[in-house]
């Protein structure tokens, strides 16, 4: 018997939330602000928390940028955590934001949305939408019934250094990835059949392999038709998903969790400071992200394997029996020389990952070993020839099951899966006061 008390809470949510602002219900149109620099290569740098033990890379960026107008100057690369004054840099990096918005190094396109598409480094082209999303539709903890929602477990400690980064700042530059479940195709795709007829605002190579990426803005009869499509969406969304036991997804954060969940601390820090103080439509209240479609062909989700060291394998498959079924999800072994296969049951949850990672993490508090997460099936299978070691090979996510599996379960379990290479995550480049 499904739980109806998930979506009566949803629904309570979406509705109090239109109510409170009714121009922006989930995600939208916004002021967005771009560079008037010719150098657009230099002005656009990869996400913060990207290359971290890649110390090189980052120098290569700094020495690529130099003085020259650029979102490097606003941002603090956590490579560069712990190694610099991080007080100084937040400061140098406040004083960057004001001086550009002094100097009027930006072009505002007010009530509107960029649309994007990214080519690979293999050649594929990734489309997406920039705009707004409403924090108050969002939450990024366990159980939440958000319509906006993480699909992996945040983890609290991370946030604490990006607010002392985001606190002050007077402009957002978002890395954030955000997902629909869009099987018909019919948002997205219908921005990008008329994109000859939209104003072109950039087209560049982005530096350090990035690939390409070309952007158009979106205002006017096309914005309004694609809120429309997005209304309809969203009111399909609680039967899209009625035989789940959990509240419907209309949106998931596919990359950058930390930094959105930073944003939305940042807000409920302004509200609680401000006690009765109007804020409904302040620019904090909303984040600016990019808007994919888990279903375009360019969206490839590649499995993390697991490991296990120091374990005895022989009693961990034995065990392993009570999740089995003869009908279940398929997942490989390698032990030694030895492989197998196990069909993990169905009924325990939506994702072969959940039903093993939850086994898992509650055996070894009694049979203590060592984990570690692995993306290719060769380095598994090599890891695995080593004593006391049993590697699994996981199937590919199917994406109709990325948002089934957050709705049942909350979040995804830990190392799910993988969403792209580093080099294709998104870079810095369009922006939006948030002060």
């Amino acid at each position: 018997m499904i739980d109806e008390s998930h979506i009566v809470r949803y629904n309570v949510l979406v509705k109090n939330t239109e109510r409170k602002c009714p121009k922006l219900k989930i995600f939208g149109t916004t002021d967005i602000l771009l560079p008037k620099t010719a150098e657009m290569r230099r002005w656009a740098v990869i996400a913060c928390d990207q290359f971290t033990s890649d110390a090189a890379y980052w120098k290569r960026v700094r020495e690529n940028v130099g003085d020259a107008e650029s979102t490097l100057h606003m941002i603090l690369p956590e490579a560069d955590l712990g190694s610099v004054d991080e007080a100084g840099a937040i400061n140098r990096i406040n004083a960057t934001m004001d001086e550009y918005l002094a100097k009027d190094v930006f072009v505002t396109y007010p009530n509107s949305y960029v649309y994007v598409e990214r080519t690979l480094q293999n050649g594929t082209v990734r489309p997406g939408l920039v705009g707004a999303v409403d924090l108050e539709q969002y939450d990024y903890n366990h159980g939440s019934v958000s319509p906006i929602r993480a699909t992996e477990r945040t983890v609290l400690e991370r946030i604490p250094p990006r607010q002392r980064v985001r606190k002050d700042a007077g402009i957002e530059f978002p890395h954030v990835l955000m997902l629909l479940d869009d099987d018909k195709k019919e948002l997205l795709e219908k921005v990008a059949a008329v994109k000859d007829s939209l104003p072109l605002l950039y087209d560049f190579d982005l530096m350090e392999g990035g690939g390409h990426i070309t952007g158009w803005l979106v205002q006017g009869e096309v914005a309004d038709a694609f809120d429309k499509r997005l209304e309809n969406y969203i009111a399909s969304v609680p039967a899209k998903y009625a035989d789940l036991n959990g509240a419907p997804v209309v949106l998931a954060v596919g990359d950058g969790n930390h930094s959105l969940a930073t944003a939305k601390s940042c807000y409920e820090s302004l509200k609680q400071a401000n006690p009765g103080v109007d804020l409904s439509n302040h620019p904090a209240r909303y984040a600016l992200v990019e808007l994919e479609n888990i279903h375009d062909d360019s969206q490839v989700f590649e499995p993390i394997h697991r490991i296990l060291t120091g374990v005895d394998g022989r009693k961990l498959l034995a065990d392993m029996k009570e999740i089995c079924a003869d009908d279940g999800f398929a997942i490989s072994y390698v032990m030694g020389s030895e492989r197998g296969t196990l069909y993990l049951d169905r009924s325990r949850g939506e994702l072969a990952v959940a039903i093993l990672q939850e086994f898992l993490d509650k055996w070894m508090k009694e049979n203590p070993c060592e984990i570690d997460y692995i993306h290719g099936d060769d380095e598994v299978a090599e890891l695995a020839q080593k004593p006391n070691s049993v590697g699994f090979l996981l199937p590919s996510m199917e994406k109709h099951q990325l948002f089934r599996g957050v709705i049942s379960g909350g979040v995804l379990p830990r190392k799910t899966f993988s969403m792209g290479h580093a080099r294709e995550k998104r870079y810095y480049l369009e922006g939006r006061k948030i002060k």
